[in-house]
């Protein structure tokens, strides 16, 4: 039986583009977010002072522009300063929970809530719930450049896959947010 339309390379390429999709990737954890920045050092000042992060290591030569690599909590900001404005927000909007943002877990969001006054920086607060009643506390605030930064405490809300266990990689020592199993999922039922 002949297959029409497709030669048999172009029916090689894709059995073999369909299994490479099934492979799971060698992807082991989010590295760094990147920022372009209007002004590197109010960008350093606002990760460093309200969020925390810490300048680490000198960067590499090879990097011709000026910037700045952050760390803490298990994850890199890179800041660089923008060389270009129309690559920028032209605005500051208003804030918008639905719009592209980076989230941060917090452990307790009242003091963060506190730290952010402390620092009068203009914030919005709300409490959702899960479908069990569960409160979810976000803090929603943009950064010097307009790009919206979250803090949650989502640690109270449990992490059900939807049929995709299997291919979920997960710490085996930790899980943020906790992972619920069930028998289905190829959890261990032990």
């Amino acid at each position: 039986m002949e297959n029409k339309g497709e030669t048999n390379g172009e029916v090689k390429n894709k059995n073999e583009k369909e299994g490479k999709e099934k492979e799971a990737p060698p992807l082991m954890a989010l590295n760094h977010v990147s920022r372009l920045c209007r002004n590197l050092k109010d960008c350093i000042d606002f990760y460093t002072k309200i969020l925390g992060f810490v300048p680490i290591m000198k960067r590499p030569q090879t990097l011709d522009f000026e910037g700045a690599w952050l760390f803490n909590y298990g994850v890199g900001i890179h800041l660089r300063q923008s060389e270009d404005e129309e690559r920028l927000p032209l605005e500051i909007k208003p804030l918008d929970p639905k719009d592209n943002h980076i989230s941060f877990q917090s452990e307790d969001v009242k003091a963060m809530e506190q730290r952010l006054k402390d620092f009068n920086w203009k914030y919005m607060k709300r409490t959702i719930e899960d479908e069990n009643g569960t409160p979810i506390e976000q803090l929603f605030f943009n950064d010097p450049d307009g790009f919206t930064v979250e803090i949650c405490n989502r640690e109270n809300l449990k992490l059900v896959p939807a049929g995709s266990f299997g291919r979920l990689k997960l710490p085996f020592d930790r899980h943020n947010p906790p992972v619920e199993l069930d028998k289905d999922d190829g959890g261990d039922d032990a």
